[in-house]
């Protein structure tokens, strides 16, 4: 039914759809499944991804490698003192992605949206924006197909892989999708929702794929952190009424082409970045050790 961003727009303006009621059209056609189904398969993913990102909020959980960990709990504790220079909703929004990222590193139970590395990203989105606009589950889910939508145009036509592509490709495409679908959830157009995906890869692209001693911990929390923020402003972008100069097909080919002239070092091989750094050098040969 689809494959670009130009595709999808033309179908929800002639049928005056959303994206996510395309996406689920599609879904039910190529997967030969009923709607029922379809809506009871996403009940699980948005309670997986509720789960993740609190379970690291009130207790500390720690790396299967002892890396990382605790992080989630220090900045909800952080947010607790109503002295943050952000606010709440991103303070917040940050704790739950971060939460997510610890859970994964703990060999927990994660939703990989659209990897595992950045998994934190679109649950953070999502259920601050359902606590922001009061949103219902079904709401919610709602946003989780247009996010599918706007990360299956992304895969297609590019990569969501760090390995191919530098993290640009994994938190640049989670803060995509989430920025997308936060847009539809608040009332925005279907081209809106595709600005701000827009918005959210320009603002990150050329980012490296550099984890410390190979594992999916550090840095990628903290991009997970920040990426949340970047769906977030991008939505908000968007839903101002700023539009992007290039089209949202084009932006995605553009990161592609970015991805594909990242050296070996910078995508997800631990040779360059922090992870070559005299620091990250020493945690490799201890963790090695």
């Amino acid at each position: 039914m689809f494959n670009k961003a130009e595709e999808l727009l033309r179908l929800c303006n002639e049928k005056n759809k959303r994206i996510s009621e395309i996406v689920i059209e599609k879904e039910i056609k190529v997967n030969k499944t009923s709607y029922e189904d379809l809506m009871d398969r996403m009940h699980n993913v948005l309670r997986i991804m509720k789960d993740s990102s609190k379970a690291a909020l009130d207790k500390e959980i720690r790396s299967v490698s002892g890396l990382t960990g605790g992080d989630a709990k220090k900045l909800e504790e952080y947010n607790k003192s109503n002295e943050t220079l952000t606010g709440s909703l991103i303070i917040s929004a940050m704790a739950k992605a971060l939460s997510t990222s610890e859970v994964n590193a703990s060999m927990g139970r994660i939703v990989a949206a659209p990897t595992a590395g950045a998994s934190g990203i679109i649950p953070s989105a999502l259920l601050s924006a359902q606590e922001k606009l009061n949103l219902t589950d079904e709401q919610v889910i709602m946003g989780l197909f247009t996010a599918a939508g706007i990360g299956e145009i992304i895969a297609k036509n590019a990569t969501v892989s760090g390995a191919e592509g530098g993290c640009q490709a994994e938190c640049g495409s989670a803060a995509a999708m989430a920025a997308g679908a936060i847009v539809e959830l608040a009332g925005g157009s279907p081209e809106a929702s595709f600005h701000a995906a827009s918005f959210a890869l320009v603002n990150i692209m050329g980012l490296v794929c550099d984890p410390i001693g190979g594992l999916v911990e550090y840095p990628c929390a903290l991009r997970n952190a920040s990426g949340v923020v970047n769906g977030l402003i991008s939505a908000d972008l968007a839903l101002a009424g700023i539009k992007s100069l290039v089209p949202f097909d084009e932006v995605v080919d553009s990161m592609y082409r970015v991805g594909k002239m990242m050296p070996e070092a910078l995508r997800e091989t631990a040779l360059g970045g922090v992870a070559n750094s005299p620091t990250g050098e020493e945690i490799k040969r201890r963790l090695l050790n």
